[in-house]
């Protein structure tokens, strides 16, 4: 059997890798960074405690890791298209359907950014990205201002906050949440036109109250 070329390890040293991360949203998540040991990852993802150790030194390095991909996803919401009511329609569903698929990242995220003893590591990947979530804020203000807003800086800061409390409730409601309805309510509150079709499929009428599931999240 020959060996395998430079490009298949390649690939399955980043598989590897991928896999621990994976893992690691999965563990923070659940137990929270200071409960969360490697093993715990080592065991979630299937490989070696060595193996880990060769990609990611220390646990901080992981976090370090996973919240740069984070704040990196949350500035790739803005990546829309037409005209301006379009490209905020984008937005609100993209962030919202962002949040109902990534729930354990919102989850992990704020765990690292609410904790006083994992706050710093949050801080200091908000510094790494800086540019980008100014981008944001910029790219917010020219919306808003194209809508014809009085104030485009206040308009970007409470959409921020809408969709940060709606991902709150998502992660703490989990699918009782009733996440289409209230992706309908901010479309009509924005004057937007009424959706065509359901961002997320869910059941019209969940059966009993909403009961708390998991920690909440929030972002800049």
């Amino acid at each position: 059997m020959s060996p395998r070329s430079a490009r298949a390890n390649a690939q399955l040293r980043e598989a590897s890798r991928e896999r621990i991360l994976t893992a690691a949203v999965d563990v923070l998540a659940g137990k929270g960074f200071h409960q969360a040991t490697v093993s715990d990852i080592t065991e979630q993802a299937g490989v070696s405690r060595g193996l880990i150790s060769y990609y990611f030194p220390t646990k901080h390095a992981l976090a370090d890791e996973l919240l740069d991909r984070y704040l990196e996803g949350v500035h790739q919401l803005l990546d829309a298209e037409g005209t301006p009511d379009e490209r905020l329609a984008a937005v609100i569903d993209r962030a919202l359907l962002t949040a109902h698929r990534t729930r354990h990242v919102q989850q992990m995220a704020l765990g690292l950014m609410i904790d006083p003893g994992t706050h710093p590591l949050y801080a200091a990947a908000e510094a790494r990205k800086d540019r980008l979530l100014t981008e944001l804020e910029e790219r917010l203000h020219e919306l808003f201002r194209a809508r014809g807003a009085e104030d485009p800086d206040l308009e970007g800061v409470m959409l921020r906050s809408l969709l940060e409390g709606v991902t709150v409730k998502l992660v703490i409601y989990a699918d009782r949440y009733p996440l289409e309805a209230v992706r309908r309510r901010i479309h009509a509150m924005y004057q937007l036109p009424r959706p065509q079709d359901d961002l997320i499929e869910q059941d019209p009428q969940p059966a009993g109250p909403m009961r708390a599931t998991a920690a909440p999240r929030a972002s800049r």
